[in-house]
């Protein structure tokens, strides 16, 4: 797809962010917003193709809404600033997640705000083996490709686990997510498409790890 249409229209909605201005550009926010399942598509084949355990996802599927929930967040614009799209899909799977947006993009995974329970098993299998997890994030390609994010970590242990746990640094985590930045230049470049595919393969191992701890 040509991505510099879609952060012209984004940046324009942006300035615009109304639905009196979305009704009069429909048609251009509905080929924009084809063009990113369009591409969105292409990337659920080329995934396919390097993983076999992959969860067939169609970008009809992936792509998220461009409203904002005003019922939740009254205070947030009518649109996003964003098209965003969760790949590979599946019942106690992990997101994988294409960020395209004005003010930042990037490719994430893992469990962003995860439910308590599944909070809890995650936290059990790092009881239980958590070097395997430190070995995934200590892994210098991976540090180098990957944040892991920390916001809203526990400032003690969780309950049930001793402040000297050897593993007390990742179960203080309330998210188990990773996000990888991606610049406008790289969003609009003809190789992004295989950007995202060597962004998954690195996070694969951090993600499989996860799936495993959430299934049992």
């Amino acid at each position: 797809m040509n991505m510099r249409k879609l952060f012209d229209f984004l940046r324009d909605l942006q300035r615009n962010n109304s639905k009196e201005w979305m009704d009069e550009h429909r048609d251009e926010y509905e080929a924009v917003r084809d063009d990113f399942i369009a591409f969105l598509n292409k990337i659920n084949e080329a995934l396919k193709a390097v993983d076999p355990d992959y969860q067939h996802t169609p970008g009809k599927t992936a792509i998220h809404r461009i409203n904002n929930n005003l019922l939740y967040h009254p205070d947030k614009p009518t649109y996003k600033d964003h098209f965003g799209g969760s790949l590979d899909q599946a019942k106690n799977r992990s997101d994988f997640y294409l960020h395209i947006g004005v003010n930042g993009s990037f490719i994430a995974g893992g469990f962003y705000h995860p439910s308590n329970p599944t909070l809890k098993k995650i936290r059990a299998a790092i009881d239980y083996d958590g070097e395997k997890l430190k070995e995934i994030i200590n892994d210098p390609s991976f540090q180098e490709t990957f944040d892991l994010l920390e916001e809203d970590k526990l400032k003690t242990s969780p309950k049930g686990y001793s402040q000297d746990h050897r593993h007390i640094a990742l179960l203080r985590l309330k998210n188990f997510a990773v996000s990888h930045s991606v610049t406008q230049k790289e969003v609009i470049a003809e190789d992004f498409k295989d950007r995202v595919l060597r962004v998954y393969e690195e996070m694969l191992p951090f993600r499989r790890y996860l799936d495993r701890a959430v299934s049992v």
